[in-house]
């Protein structure tokens, strides 16, 4: 990645002319220009000591020098760099940036969430911390959900490994959930606590394992629902109360959905699509594909075979785990890369990244 990136991380110069012996001269629209680019190149060249400042960040601690250093290819925008630069210092000023929530994909999410309105985005981060603090959520590690492998078979969920760009896989057998059985052995506050649990494992694990094996960084998800069976008994009362509730923490405080698959939608669904669509925040909404079932090939675009499992049409089985659906299947099991993200400074709510890049942007 050293060519043509380095070369996008070098200011460009093109608009300046020069002539031997002649005094220059330049008009109103030159000097607009020069500061522009001035102002990009400020820009690049913070964010480069940035990523120099933090380059043995995720180094493997060894006694060997030369062992195994990762570099994170990071590219980044020059207007969202200037956008997170200026949203950075608006929540510094007005005391709502915590330390650890001092990270630039994560203020970018919020931007984005609010079409870059800032004052809408701030309203959207304070209500985040303001939540984070009222959930506990910083201390959520420390919940033990005991009834876990009860739920799973009332409520089939997991992860199980990458996409072609090496985002984690998250699946859910919606045809088999009985909300009845899953609220006979757990509440919707209990399971509501465990949702956020799992979205914080993600940050604090899947996603960096992710960004280390494909040497990108990595935020979001692919999803695959499978509404195989779905009907009016999977939507009671219960159940709508509990999806509202999932929706919203998701939509307000981790906007970590790239795109989903919803599989297997037979009528009994699509009579309920409408409804279900209606309690989903249209940005959400956009990123769903409904599919019938003849899903396999287009999974296949996006999955590799090998990581996709054998009832969904790949070739994966994880029969030393008992499935795929008890695998928990991806980088984040690997022990070497969970050594270095477990070394690796994630005190910031994320983790440093050892290499940015550019992509071809002028603002």
């Amino acid at each position: 990645m050293s060519g043509p990136l380095d070369r996008l991380a070098r200011p460009s110069f093109e608009g300046f002319t020069h002539n031997d012996g002649k005094k220059e001269s330049r008009s109103d629209a030159d000097n607009s220009e020069g500061e522009k680019k001035t102002k990009i190149a400020s820009f690049k060249k913070k964010a480069i000591n940035a990523g120099n400042k933090f380059r043995h960040s995720l180094r493997r601690r060894s006694k060997k020098k030369n062992e195994n250093q990762i570099s994170i290819e990071d590219i980044r925008d020059v207007q969202d760099l200037q956008a997170v630069e200026a949203f950075r210092q608006c929540l510094h000023d007005e005391d709502l940036l915590p330390q650890q929530h001092d990270d630039y994909h994560m203020m970018l999410r919020f931007l984005k969430a609010r079409k870059f309105d800032v004052e809408k985005a701030k309203l959207m981060w304070s209500d985040m911390l303001t939540w984070r603090k009222e959930f506990g959520t910083d201390n959520i590690e420390e919940f033990d959900y005991a009834e876990l492998n009860e739920v799973m078979k009332y409520y089939p969920q997991f992860y199980h490994g990458v996409d072609k760009d090496g985002r984690p896989i998250y699946v859910e057998l919606i045809g088999k959930v009985d909300a009845n059985k899953v609220l006979q052995v757990t509440t919707i506050d209990r399971y509501v606590k465990y949702h956020v649990k799992e979205f914080e494992k993600c940050f604090q694990m899947r996603f960096p394992a992710c960004s280390i094996a494909a040497k990108r960084h990595l935020d979001s998800c692919t999803t695959i629902l499978d509404v195989q069976g779905v009907g009016l008994k999977n939507f009671s009362k219960c159940a709508r109360e509990l999806i509202t509730r999932l929706q919203k923490i998701d939509s307000d405080n981790y906007q970590t959905l790239c795109r989903m698959y919803i599989i297997n939608a037979g009528q009994g669904f699509k009579m309920l699509w409408g409804t279900i669509k209606s309690f989903l925040d249209p940005k959400t909404a956009s990123k769903i594909h409904v599919l019938g079932t003849k899903y396999q090939n287009k999974l296949l675009e996006i999955i590799d075979e090998s990581e996709l499992p054998e009832f969904f049409g790949g070739k994966c089985k994880c029969e030393e785990h008992g499935g795929c659906q008890r695998s928990d299947k991806g980088p984040w099991k690997d022990p070497t890369t969970i050594k270095v993200v477990s070394s690796s400074s994630r005190k910031r709510g994320y983790f440093m990244h050892t290499a940015i890049c550019w992509a071809s942007c002028v603002c």
